[in-house]
């Protein structure tokens, strides 16, 4: 059966992302406001920026996703009702939301709705009472299998409700159902459902028998702390399950975790599209998901699990309380001066010193990434080894920015 590509939606914490997953092959991107985040430390944009980013997306052909999705008092409702305003005349292209006075704002206002994974969507039922509401794009709970996934699929089609599934496929994953979680607030006084978790799950723990005074020290197996999803090995079965859009996680994340996880996800689903009904699609998109998975390895993970896709996972615990990646990035300096012309860069080098030869990542607000690998640096006009702290190299480099801020990429 022939079936439309899912889109792919990408994160976005600030401008230097943004850019990023459009640049990678976003066909949306999702991202927060300030004070209304669930993931408050990436801060989010303002009201005043909806306008800038709506004309971004669309001159990449792509959509603009809004995430009010965290829990909103009495005190804020009027704040509410004029972001949601705000977006409406900016022309973003929905509101990703759970709390009912966040739909009842976007209904009055005629903002289209998505319904977040915190709404903990987990049958049909529920679907068709969000969908009733106005929702047309519902994230379903993280805890479905494929196959439950699947048959809601099945029924919206065969129902012809005007409304499509969507599911994470990669990145963090929270130990509470749907990530409504309470340990951050109980412990700390900081929510996670108010966008605040600082993630005590991540860390190691020590526990003590109360009648002899025994303790036992929890840490190598992290048994709040799941790996990360990444579905890129059958994301093939997704697409086939009538999964409308595939979300990566990740507003926290840097550049380079938006760029590749973006760009991997990109090759993944045009790959299938065009190929899913060859004979050789089995090994084939195998053999590419392999690949595609060693580069994602790359940026921040805490190693990779197939979720709940399959079942309850017995083994998916992380075994670090941080990133495995196997890259890493190293500051060196800032754009001085780009010269279009000759496509060359200037960069002023803060640290110790850089090497010829190395990987630079350059990123900026407006540039969004820019990948130099083995770079070749020069030192007034001739082939550099070496760079000193306070030394002005030149690069051959796509377009960047003064200012841009400069990074060595290392392979741990």
């Amino acid at each position: 059966m022939h079936r439309p590509k899912p889109e792919l939606i990408s994160p976005a914490g600030d401008w230097t992302s943004m850019r990023a997953a459009l640049v990678a092959g976003a066909d949306a991107l999702y991202f927060g406001a300030e004070g209304f985040n669930m993931r408050a430390a990436s801060k989010g944009f303002s009201p005043g920026e909806f306008g800038g980013i709506a004309r971004l997306c669309r001159s990449h052909g792509a959509k603009a996703y809004f995430a009010l999705n965290s829990v909103i008092y009495d005190s804020e409702l009027a704040e509410v009702d004029r972001t949601i305003a705000a977006a409406k005349a900016a022309g973003l292209d929905a509101v990703i939301c759970w709390d009912l006075a966040v739909v009842e704002a976007c209904r009055r206002h005629r903002m289209p709705i998505h319904l977040s994974t915190q709404a903990s969507v987990s049958n049909f039922e529920a679907l068709r009472f969000y969908a009733s509401l106005g929702a047309r794009m519902i994230v379903l709970a993280r805890e479905l299998t494929l196959d439950q996934a699947a048959a809601i699929a099945a029924r919206i089609e065969k129902e012809k409700l005007p409304v499509t599934v969507e599911c994470f496929v990669h990145g963090a994953m929270c130990v509470a159902v749907s990530g409504r979680c309470f340990l951050s607030q109980e412990l700390f006084g900081r929510s996670a459902n108010r966008g605040e978790c600082v993630q005590p799950c991540r860390r190691s723990y020590r526990i003590a028998d109360v009648e002899e005074g025994f303790e036992l020290e929890l840490g190598a197996d992290y048994v709040m702390s799941p790996k990360d999803l990444c579905a890129i090995g059958f994301l093939d079965q997704l697409f086939d399950a009538g999964i409308g859009a595939f979300k990566i996680e990740g507003r926290n994340r840097s550049p380079e975790y938006v760029a590749t996880t973006t760009a991997a996800y990109r090759k993944a689903i045009d790959f299938i599209a065009a190929h899913r009904e060859d004979e050789d699609f089995a090994e084939a998109y195998r053999s590419l998901a392999d690949g595609l998975e060693e580069k994602l390895k790359k940026v921040y993970n805490r190693g990779f699990s197939e979720g709940f896709f399959f079942g309850k996972p017995a083994d998916a615990w992380a075994r670090t309380s941080g990133s495995v990646a196997t890259e890493t990035k190293s500051y060196v300096g800032v754009v001085r001066k780009y010269f279009p012309k000759a496509g060359v860069a200037e960069v002023l080098v803060h640290t110790p010193g850089i090497d010829s030869g190395v990987t630079l990542s350059i990123q900026g607000p407006a540039t969004g990434l820019v990948t130099v690998p083995d770079a070749s640096l020069r030192l007034d006009g001739q082939p550099a080894e070496k760079i000193a702290q306070g030394e002005v190299f030149s690069v051959r480099c796509d377009r960047v920015r003064k200012n841009d801020k400069v990074y060595v990429l290392v392979k741990k």
